[in-house]
């Protein structure tokens, strides 16, 4: 993680401009660190413009109910689905991910072990095949892992 010791995001009090002037390496490595403060998550979480860092912090098994919420608001199907991919989701988090307009969407909520009968069913009669057939497969338990050193991650 070169630079990211002298790192702005490391002290106490910093500017929403310190963060966007992060290197996509920092954004990264900021991303999946063990670690972060409020401040972090919430440049990330409503700051952050690269997808692949917005899906590594969406991917967090530590992620708040709060966190979960915005991301769940994201115009980015992507993001989305990786919400989807979540073994902490509550009932209306499950419930929006089988009515979401994108079908890769609900095709990882047709995977989701918290999919309750009655939305398997919508699922299994959705007018994507891909979809359908997710559905009809059942429930794959989430893998969460961590590598050393960095956060733990939904995969």
């Amino acid at each position: 993680m070169p630079g990211y010791p002298h790192n702005p995001m490391e002290r106490e009090h910093y500017s929403i401009a310190a963060y966007k002037n992060l290197s996509l390496e920092d954004r990264l490595a900021l991303a999946l660190k063990t670690e972060l403060t409020v401040a972090e998550r919430d440049c990330i979480l409503r700051h952050e413009q690269w997808m692949q860092v917005r899906c590594y912090f969406a991917r967090r098994a530590d992620l708040t109910a709060g966190e979960i919420a915005v991301l769940l608001d994201d115009q980015d199907h992507v993001i989305r689905l990786c919400i989807a991919k979540r073994p902490d989701l509550d009932a209306s988090q499950v419930a929006r991910c089988v009515r979401d307009r994108d079908p890769n969407v609900r095709y990882f909520i047709a995977r989701n072990s918290l999919l309750e009968t009655a939305q398997r069913q919508i699922l299994l009669e959705d007018t994507d095949p891909l979809v359908r057939r997710a559905a009809a497969k059942g429930p794959r338990p989430a893998r969460i892992e961590g590598r050393p050193g960095q956060a733990v991650l939904i995969r």
